[in-house]
């Protein structure tokens, strides 16, 4: 049986505290072996400033919970946690937490990877890039993000 409050799924504008949500997933059970984290900020270079994000209220977040269900399930997890940023964030500013409660390191560590993979090209998230000469590109699909997130199709 599942501890209430074993999978927290937010999307937000405001900072998450990563030291927090590990002790949330820590607390969840006393059978945790693993707790596995993600987390994910706005890498600079080429001039980049800030990222903007945009996302489909209400879809994303069903996208998420339909992952962390997934996930739940696939790596039998005592507790998942996805909190994914939205507004305007500067270089180094954290945009992605993803954590994984489990019995074993194995499956917390393997939650985390299916989840940032597949959160990553799954959930309706759109990435306009702001450059120091005032330009701005939205940020296209990559192969390589497809391909990671298609690999744990054929993966137990």
């Amino acid at each position: 049986m599942l501890a209430d409050g074993a999978v927290h799924v937010a999307v937000q504008v405001a900072p998450f505290d990563a030291a927090a949500e590990m002790a949330r997933l820590s607390a969840l059970s006393t059978l945790a072996g693993g707790v596995s984290l993600f987390v994910g900020q706005v890498r600079g270079g080429g001039g980049l400033v800030s990222l903007t994000l945009e996302h489909y209220p209400g879809m994303t977040e069903k996208i998420m919970e339909v992952l962390a269900a997934e996930a739940m399930e696939r790596f039998e997890l005592l507790g998942c946690t996805l909190i994914h940023r939205v507004g305007r964030l500067e270089v180094g500013q954290p945009i992605v937490f993803v954590g994984a409660c489990a019995a074993h390191r194995a499956a917390a560590l393997a939650a985390t990877g299916f989840l940032i993979d597949r959160l990553k090209t799954g959930a309706p998230f759109w990435k306009k890039e702001e450059y120091a000469g005032g330009g701005t590109a939205w940020v296209q699909a990559r192969a390589e993000d497809d391909a990671a997130a298609s690999a744990w199709d054929n993966t137990p």
